[in-house]
């Protein structure tokens, strides 16, 4: 089953409220709540209220997306308090799903050593996380260890833990069947895909792209399992091309 949902992010100027009532507006069905405006890392109060409000409009929190990136926190002591945040807020907005980012440079620029490092933090997250229902979603995303197929995969079988999973999202500066790959390698751990339409730094409508996102969509669909596919940011920025792109996304749903 394949879900439509927005990505809090992609309005950071606007409030929660409003960002509800667009997603309701537009016949959208979940929210990842963004840690670093909408709901902060901490604010358990926010988190609380933004889940009443997300869940008395009819919608459901597709994930928290967290800012949490390997390799930036030099103690497990405080990595463990950063993540029991975290978790904190996501069971306030009554999700099993956190998204995390895998370091902070490409996949080709990490030593073996510093992976290995990395896969030791993820796995003490993952177990930390197991204790609270919440499995942790990496970013697929360039200039962090999950920016090519192979690297991300070898990254998931190396921590090897059954609540660790993956976003994915088309890498703009790849073609589509590159991305196609990349999808198909990672579909075993997918649980979200990020949705948007980008060239390089050019942004373009989503319906631009339908033929690649049908092609896209097909592929998730074979797996038989529940993905909530996230509108991420609109082609010029502004909350009045959010119908056109709801409009494509569900009718390519």
């Amino acid at each position: 089953m394949l879900i439509s949902g927005l990505v809090s992010v992609s309005f950071r100027a606007l409030t929660c409220e409003e960002i509800i009532a667009l997603a309701k507006q537009n016949g959208l069905r979940a929210i990842e709540w963004g840690a670093d405006v909408h709901v902060p890392v901490g604010d358990t109060q926010r988190a609380r209220d933004v889940y009443e409000k997300t869940a008395a409009a009819g919608l459901t929190v597709a994930a928290y997306g967290s800012y949490y990136k390997l390799g930036q926190i030099p103690t497990r002591e405080r990595q463990r308090e950063e993540m029991e945040k975290i978790l904190t807020n996501a069971k306030l907005l009554h999700t099993d799903t956190v998204r995390i980012w895998a370091g902070s440079k490409g996949s080709a620029e990490y030593i073996e050593s510093e992976k290995q490092e990395l896969v030791r933090e993820a796995a003490l997250l993952a177990d930390e996380a197991k204790q609270a229902g919440v499995r942790l979603c990496f970013e697929c995303h360039p200039h962090t260890l999950t920016d090519e197929k192979d690297a991300a995969v070898a990254l998931l079988r190396s921590i090897d833990r059954e609540n660790v999973s993956m976003y994915w999202q088309p890498n703009q500066y790849k073609n589509h069947e590159a991305n196609r790959l990349y999808l198909q390698a990672i579909l075993p751990w997918l649980v979200n895909l990020h949705i948007f339409n980008w060239h390089g730094e050019e942004k373009q409508p989503l319906t631009l792209a339908k033929e690649e996102w049908k092609t896209y969509f097909d592929l998730v669909r074979s797996d038989g399992k529940r993905h909530c596919c996230l509108l991420e940011f609109m082609p010029d920025g502004k909350k009045e091309s959010l119908p056109q792109e709801a409009a494509t996304l569900k009718s390519l749903l």
